[in-house]
């Protein structure tokens, strides 16, 4: 009777997961075509849309066209190579520098608040829950009036690096506040008797966090990495704002080549290779580290 009970249970468990992996499919599937079609179309002689197939067929040349800085197949470059390679330069930029400044602050913050008691712990962690829920939007005012102001105070000739720096610093700053909570129930997983053994042997706290308890936590650290690479990379309002036209990165330049009307000169399949080279890094960085985000669950964050 067990054996059977157990197989009915067994099949209810799979038809649950049968009917949930199918609302999971049908509530994605509009994204899946809508990515479908956007890959394809970078790939064909014109947009696919409405399943119309005739005439269709495959080329390269809208990639082509788009390295060679042409918006059309028959006019002249609008944009060099060389600024579509700093376009790339600008975005994997500031991307990398948004990912290491939130995933190096946030796991020194998070080790502290999980391990160090002192006055005001309680009270600052709220703060950084209160910090998370301001939009970004709302803060660009003073930030920008921020930005001004040190950027007179420096020299023509580092206003561009500043620029840089400042949007890294600035997005990554909305980023560490979540962050550091995912850091912090991670590190509070992580038993202190593995600590406290290394400590008594004569480690440094230092070795002991570098060594023991970092390696422990290398799926908090590849999730906090991945996201705030995508916000990074994904990053419109301030790269649009604190960067000079002539430093886009893809999503600006994307932008500027579907905006004020230039739908209406532009050859639509080259922006579709413009928006499929600007999914990729992140599609990869996914994959790359896809093993260690697996093993995290919210879960893991405790107060």
């Amino acid at each position: 009777m067990m054996v059977v009970g157990t197989d009915v249970e067994t099949v209810r468990r799979g038809r649950r997961t049968a009917v949930l992996l199918a609302a999971i499919l049908a509530a994605s599937a509009p994204i899946i075509i809508v990515y479908a079609i956007l890959v394809i179309s970078s790939f064909a002689n014109r947009m696919v849309t409405g399943g119309y197939m005739e005439g269709l067929h495959f080329t390269l040349e809208n990639w082509i066209l788009f390295f060679q800085g042409k918006l059309t197949t028959s006019a002249a470059s609008v944009y060099t190579a060389w600024d579509i390679t700093r376009y790339i330069g600008n975005t994997f930029l500031v991307a990398l520098g948004v990912s290491g400044v939130v995933t190096a602050l946030s796991t020194l913050s998070g080790y502290s608040f999980s391990r160090m008691k002192f006055r005001g712990r309680s009270a600052l962690m709220q703060f950084l829950i209160l910090l998370h829920a301001f939009p970004g939007v709302a803060l660009i005012i003073a930030v920008y009036t921020l930005y001004v102001y040190t950027k007179l105070s420096l020299p023509p000739s580092l206003w561009v690096p500043y620029s840089i720096f400042y949007v890294v610093v600035a997005r990554a700053a909305l980023e560490i506040p979540m962050s550091i909570w995912v850091m912090k129930g991670f590190f509070d997983k992580v038993p202190w008797e593995v600590e406290w053994s290394a400590l008594v042997d004569g480690a440094s706290r230092i070795r002991v966090w570098r060594d023991i308890v970092m390696p422990l936590v290398k799926p908090g650290i590849a999730t906090v990495a991945i996201f705030s690479f995508m916000a990074g990379w994904e990053d419109l309002i301030y790269v649009l704002v604190f960067l000079p036209p002539t430093q886009k990165t893809l999503a600006t330049y994307i932008a500027s080549l579907l905006a004020g009307g230039s739908l209406e000169v532009v050859h639509l399949p080259i922006v579709a290779a413009a928006g499929t080279l600007y999914l990729l890094p992140t599609i990869l960085f996914f994959l790359f580290a896809r093993n260690y985000m697996l093993q995290s669950s919210l879960s893991g964050i405790k107060g």
